[in-house]
């Protein structure tokens, strides 16, 4: 069931009065809804659209909520009778479709209330009609006090302003006054058809009354006589009596919440003395924390100022730290680069060198063969020498055996033989 939030009503769900002030409004039409094609705009519950239907040709009834048409279809069901979401800005019907229009209390949700009324024009015949309602914005502020404007409400009018705005739209509108009075009436215990009504003349007051009915059309309408809905439930004073006696049952009950509440009291304030206490302990308890988190913030401004310190140092020796990275680096790379121009004077040192070796080698080779034979011939001209040698000694001998031999100097004393 959609929830009743005082601007969709459901019935069962509010006072009677509240009840009987909305379907006063559909006794209203169901007069100028007979054989007709009626179109229920805003129909919110579907209970209205029922009345409608028990008398019109047809009727259409229409709501922008999904749960409204929901409830209505699964609670009011008839043969002539059908629901359908649609918004009433925007028809989803041909032109002169109706020949009947009730929108109640929808026009001051509208944003585009404008745009309603000229669609409610185009979709109505020739001789078809608007019946529309609208709170009495000067009634209804006043009514509300304190608790300040209907949120649900977009645009409210009073008296002038709405019958302008209508006759903008429509050439003949008739206004209708709608308000709760005090009323007598006598019944016959006997079921009865026939109704006499008194109505005493009265100036009628459009920024006193609580709602405004029009009824709009293109063409003349010929009589506005005053309407009197009295519902099943009729009794005023009845009401009122059940209505008090409610009241002083939810007055004694809420004398035995404040009998309760008094208790509930003395014993809260009981606790709130310990409480109290417990307080003035916590506080004594909180003031010298606090002393003591006034000291440690000191010590972490100090800290903290030490660190701001060391995080400047910290970032003057990365800084530092770049700078050498940065010369190492470099270092790195010069040396690279000379390292790389020795390794190519190493190679080329090296094939240079392999080549000056291989030359000597073939020279050395050459040199060892010529080595080989100049000892050969070293060799056979040191036996040659050594034979010399000998051979020298040897006459060396036989030289020195001859100068000591006596004959010979006996003979170079005569004058004979060899001089030596």
């Amino acid at each position: 069931m959609p929830e009743f939030t005082g601007e969709r009503l459901i019935p069962g769900e509010v006072d009677v009065d509240l009840l009987n002030e909305h379907l006063a409004r559909y006794a209203f039409a169901v007069r100028l809804a007979r054989a007709k094609r009626v179109l229920d705009a805003g129909c919110g519950a579907g209970y209205g659209s029922a009345e409608l239907a028990a008398v019109a040709e047809r009727v259409t009834a229409i709501d922008v909520a999904p749960e409204a048409i929901a409830f209505a279809s699964s609670h009011y069901t008839a043969p002539n009778l059908t629901f359908e979401q649609a918004s009433c800005t925007a028809l989803p019907y041909a032109d002169a479709s109706f020949d009947l229009l009730v929108a109640f209390e929808v026009i001051e949700h509208l944003e585009d209330w404008r745009g309603f009324l000229q669609e409610a024009c185009r979709v109505l015949s020739p001789g078809g009609q608007l019946i529309v309602s609208t709170p009495n914005r000067l009634y209804y502020t006043e009514s509300r006090g304190a608790e300040g404007a209907n949120p649900f409400h977009v645009h409210e009018f009073d008296f002038e302003e709405f019958h302008r705005e209508l006759k903008a739209v429509f050439p003949h509108v008739s206004m209708f006054l709608e308000n709760h009075v005090e009323g007598v009436t006598f019944q016959p215990q006997e079921t009865g058809y026939t109704v006499e009504a008194r109505v005493d003349a009265g100036e009628p007051v459009p920024d006193e009354s609580h709602f405004f009915v029009a009824v709009c059309a293109h063409r003349p309408q010929v009589g506005n006589p005053t309407f009197i809905y009295v519902p099943r439930a009729a009794n005023v004073l009845r009401e009122r009596e059940r209505h008090i006696a409610k009241l002083e049952e939810e007055l004694a009950t809420k004398d035995t919440w404040l009998n309760q509440s008094q208790q509930a009291l003395a014993e809260f304030d009981l606790e709130h003395q310990k409480l109290l206490a417990l307080f003035r302990q916590q506080k004594e308890d909180l003031e010298r924390s606090n002393l003591w988190s006034e000291e440690l913030n000191a010590k972490l401004t100090a800290a903290g100022a030490r660190i701001e310190e060391m995080q400047a140092e910290l970032a003057a020796d990365q800084a530092n730290a770049k700078k050498v990275v940065a010369g190492f680096n470099a270092k790195v790379a010069e040396l690279e680069a000379e390292n790389r121009e020795k390794t190519k004077w190493a190679l080329d040192t090296e094939a240079r060198l392999g080549a000056e070796i291989q030359k000597l080698s073939a020279d050395l080779v050459t040199a060892l063969s010529t080595l080989a034979q100049t000892e050969e011939e070293l060799k056979a001209r040191t036996a040659w020498a050594l034979r010399l040698d000998e051979e020298k000694r040897q006459l060396e001998d036989q030289l020195t055996l001859v100068r000591a031999s006596r004959w010979i100097k006996l003979g170079r004393k005569v004058g004979v033989g060899p001089a030596v």
